[in-house]
């Protein structure tokens, strides 16, 4: 399992992904999740996988060839064009591979994210599914999310606007969802890889990687619980009437 999440807003996006691939008493493997597709000054993609790994490989793998040799996502003129090229991948990954996964009980299951800006348009976030079809978000919805999305989902529903949600805000928020993932669910966990997009840079300049010592990642999990601990203290006081309950 895996949680990817993206993030837009009206000053860029941010982009993070824990690295756990498998977890249990006795195994604990890490990969990295998040890939990069960047000519400075001119486009960057950023996609998230979550799904089966060697199936996420394949697809990625293909786009970075098809990249360096001029084609496929460094040829897209659109962020759009882009989520097409990746779901095109994905659909041949399926032609080779489904029919022998599926003969032997396994899913087809990769889900991508991808946050993306080429020069002279608008910055554009999507989500991939396994049939390869894109779902943009929108100024309503301005996250997306991938792998065990149920847990990190409530604090986006409340803390993200995408007229007012700086970037530096949404890093953090981010932050907390990956976390309040890992305390419900062991098969998500660090390191963490955090992107934060400044709009029209066409670079990339803001990268962490958050392993569980990190100092930063601690200090927000701390004050985020201490926080949740005081605001519950200061929530009005629960009023009963001595009604009885009811029978049965």
């Amino acid at each position: 399992m895996t949680y990817c999440l993206g993030i837009k807003t009206h000053e860029g996006f941010v982009m993070a992904s824990d690295c756990r691939t498998n977890a249990g008493f006795d195994q604990v493997n890490v990969c990295r999740k998040m890939h990069t597709f960047v000519t400075p000054g001119e486009r960057v993609f950023i996609v998230l996988s979550s799904g089966s790994l060697s199936l996420s490989q394949s697809v990625i793998s293909q786009a970075r060839i098809d990249y360096d040799l001029g084609l496929g996502l460094a040829a897209a003129q659109t962020p759009y064009e882009g989520a097409r090229v990746l779901g095109d991948h994905i659909r041949r990954v399926a032609d080779k591979d489904r029919v022998y996964l599926e003969r032997d009980g396994y899913k087809f299951n990769v889900n991508l994210l991808l946050g993306a800006q080429i020069r002279g348009g608008p910055m554009e976030l999507y989500m991939i599914y396994p049939q390869g079809n894109p779902l943009q978000s929108s100024e309503e919805a301005p996250f997306l999310q991938i792998g065990e999305c149920k847990y990190g989902r409530p604090i986006l529903d409340r803390a993200i606007k995408y007229g007012t949600t700086t970037n530096d805000e949404a890093a953090r928020i981010a932050l907390i969802s990956i976390d309040s993932t890992m305390r419900s669910n062991i098969t998500v966990g660090p390191p963490i890889d955090l992107i934060v997009y400044e709009k029209d840079s066409f670079e990339i300049r803001k990268y962490r990687r958050f392993s569980h010592k990190d100092p930063d990642f601690l200090g927000i999990q701390n004050q985020w619980e201490q926080s949740l601990r005081k605001a519950a203290q200061e929530l009005p006081i629960i009023g009963f009437d001595g009604g009885k309950p009811p029978d049965g």
